[in-house]
């Protein structure tokens, strides 16, 4: 089966979630990722709670169709070995904190001694330089510090508030992936293997900036954002649950007015035009909060999309899982992991038209494919064994998930 990454081979040195997100979106569209783990507890992530038969859902979540192999890279036996491995790789992805690399001897220059042409990625928290690089990180201290934390607090002078999701974990694994492609794509067009440098927090400010700077944008002529535009969500309470309705241009607004019965709000200076509504937005979103709570979310549902009112419920995780049009964009997948049984997660978001998608192959045991890989690249039976015995490596039937 030809995807559109089949036939790259990426090791994958990254743990927690940036950098697994990142490999895993790779591997979901045919590359060969192999992680690299820990032979004593593996990817942290394996130790998270919610777990079944040793597998947690964390873990099983960001590293499906990978192979796992356990190397302790601590013995100069392991080291040999990653870098054997890294001869036969098109992609190299770690995110260990800046300076870790090299001090094991993983660093770029390291690798480039044995595969001068791989495409190099480093995924930091802070930076790779300033006062903060070398600090252990975490996504709250990334939402803090980009300003995300104080734009979802809703002003410059309002209490700050964290987005109840890890976004820049998250969304630093999007940008790494897309930039390795991209890297990957400029060296088949015949430019050198080149170093590829990500940060959470820059990939959250790059974020943020499309939508949330333009107080900062005009050089010279910044302003703070003290004043809040609103804190009232566009979520509305109707007598049987919660629904979002959200309207932006004057047709849409005449729509609302007719469907909520409120042809009065059309007369109302206050919301003559459109930024008009935008400086009179919390008399604007009560008044229609009144309306909404008169009847319920099935009713205002129904009426709203009647007359064309840009709306959808407000569902919970269990009730999504339902949902007719998640059920309709056939995105949630169920299948059975050998270790696990079976599982509920969503094929990968991007679907391509010339490719079919690939079976997905639940998150390996730590170590599952030591053997198998290193016997690939040209490993002899007599040099695994050694690897094993010297407990250099570990393979699936000597430790645990």
């Amino acid at each position: 089966m030809t995807l559109p990454m089949s036939g790259f081979r990426v090791i994958d040195l990254t743990a927690m979630v940036s950098g697994p997100v990142a490999t895993m979106q790779l591997a979901d569209q045919g590359a060969e990722v192999i992680k690299i783990e820990r032979p004593d507890s593996g990817d942290q992530t394996r130790l998270a709670a919610n777990q079944r038969h040793g597998f947690s859902a964390n873990f099983l979540n960001n590293n499906r169709n990978k192979r796992s192999v356990a190397l302790d890279l601590k013995q100069p036996e392991g080291l040999a070995a990653l870098k054997r491995l890294c001869a036969n790789a098109d992609v190299l992805v770690q995110n260990f904190r800046p300076g870790v690399a090299e001090r094991i001897g993983i660093g770029e220059a390291a690798i480039r001694e044995v595969a001068p042409n791989i495409i190099y990625v480093s995924i930091s928290g802070f930076g790779e330089s300033g006062p903060y690089a070398g600090r252990p990180v975490y996504d709250p201290l990334i939402q803090s510090l980009s300003s995300l934390a104080s734009i979802q607090g809703g002003s410059d002078e309002a209490r700050p508030g964290l987005v109840r999701t890890i976004v820049p974990d998250k969304l630093t694994g999007y940008i790494a992936a897309q930039a390795i492609t991209a890297a990957l794509l400029a060296r088949e067009r015949g430019q050198p293997g080149q170093h590829v440098h990500v940060s959470m927090l820059d990939a959250v400010i790059d974020f943020l900036w499309h939508s949330d700077m333009n107080s900062q944008t005009f050089v010279g002529h910044e302003f703070s954002q003290a004043q809040a535009a609103s804190f009232i969500d566009l979520i509305y309470q109707t007598t049987t649950g919660y629904i979002s309705v959200a309207v932006q241009n004057d047709r849409e607004w005449q729509a609302l007015t007719e469907a909520l019965n409120a042809p009065e709000w059309r007369e109302d200076p206050r919301f003559a035009t459109f930024a008009d509504r935008q400086d009179n937005i919390n008399a604007r979103l009560e008044l229609t909060q009144e309306k909404l709570a008169e009847q319920s979310a099935e009713y205002w549902l129904e009426r709203l999309n009647e007359f064309g009112v840009p709306c959808a419920p407000v569902l919970t995780r269990s009730e999504m899982i339902e949902h007719e049009q998640i059920a309709a964009n056939e995105l949630l997948v169920e299948y059975d992991h050998p270790g696990v049984g079976r599982l509920r997660q969503t094929r990968p978001a991007a679907r391509f038209s010339r490719a079919e998608a690939l079976p997905l192959n639940g998150a390996p045991t730590l170590g599952a494919d030591t053997r198998k890989v290193l016997a690939e690249n040209g490993f002899s039976d007599e040099e695994i064994d050694r690897l094993l015995d010297s407990g250099a490596a570990v393979d699936e039937g000597s430790t645990a998930t």
